[in-house]
């Protein structure tokens, strides 16, 4: 891997063919696990993270195979919802998740993932994570929901994590996209959460619009190019990507709150996928680092790295 970053004073691609994108497009919980685990496998191969990747493509077939037959999700009452669309607010409110909610799919996912092909460290991981009280399963929600996950639990805190994203691309696919308003920079209209990448699709009618992609439901909301994702500033906005790539994953930096958040050109390789190539270009993410800017996105996959 090259060991130099191409900066850019500028986002290069045309951006005069969007044509009324929607403003958010809610996740297909069915198929978006599948297709990931899918990404994953293919990046895997020959990839200097190759083991990590089959491991986390086997936990998403997991996540995608524990929906059959699980109860909807209890969503939150039409009044309520309305209310926090008055107030700009997201209809989900992961702040306020009662942790047992999510205790059927954890459950499941726990039983699943005891199957698939994992390290030593995973594998006591998933252990400890069996063994754990409710109570002490209520707090690694709490913690994944908060993204406050201790460092020395963050193995078992993948896991959670990886059955909150099945529980809110659940509660997300039965909103409402044309209901949802903005909620600020850097937040997801449906449940609030921040980004984990934002991707250039190549949607009919939506061609080279940016959408930002969810780190914890899934949904896709439109933002505005050449902007902050996180703090919303114009204004000492860069892109940079290592040396000698195909050019369709980026880190968008910004001077201004100091961050930075990959952007991901689907327009030009329909096969990116916003979580899975995250993690798949670590390595951009450590040079990008090396320069001073600091990781502004969460992808519950890279925490600790």
């Amino acid at each position: 891997m090259p060991r130099q970053i191409n900066p850019a004073g500028s986002d290069p691609t045309a951006i005069g063919e969007v044509s009324a994108p929607p403003f958010a497009r809610l996740p297909e919980p069915a198929p978006l696990f599948s297709r990931r685990a899918e990404r994953w496998n293919a990046l895997a191969a020959g990839h200097d993270l190759g083991p990590y990747l089959r491991f986390l493509a086997a936990l998403a077939d997991v996540q995608h195979r524990i929906q059959e037959g699980l109860a909807g999700p209890e969503m939150p009452d039409a009044a309520a919802r309305e209310r926090a669309r008055s107030f700009g607010m997201p209809p989900l409110d992961r702040g306020n998740l009662a942790p047992d909610t999510a205790a059927e799919t954890l459950d499941r996912l726990i039983v699943a993932a005891s199957e698939i092909k994992k390290t030593v460290a995973a594998a006591d991981a998933l252990d400890r994570l069996k063994q754990a009280t409710p109570a002490k399963r209520g707090d690694m929600v709490r913690n994944v929901l908060a993204d406050a996950i201790p460092m020395e639990a963050l193995a078992e805190h993948v896991y959670v994590a990886a059955a909150l994203q099945v529980h809110f691309a659940r509660l997300a696919a039965r909103l409402d996209a044309r209901a949802l308003v903005p909620v600020g920079d850097g937040a997801c209209p449906a449940c609030g959460s921040p980004p984990t990448s934002s991707i250039i699709v190549g949607w009919q009618g939506a061609h080279g619009a940016r959408f930002c992609a969810c780190s914890l439901c899934g949904t896709l909301w439109n933002y505005v190019r050449i902007k902050c994702t996180l703090c919303g500033s114009t204004k000492g906005i860069g892109y940079q990507e290592i040396d000698g790539g195909p050019g369709t994953v980026k880190a968008e930096t910004c001077d201004s709150c100091g961050c930075y958040v990959k952007i991901l050109h689907q327009h030009k390789d329909p096969g990116l996928d916003p979580v899975a190539d995250d993690v798949a270009t670590l390595g951009l993410d450590i040079l990008v680092r090396e320069g001073g800017y600091r990781r502004g996105s969460v992808n519950p996959f890279l925490i600790g790295y």
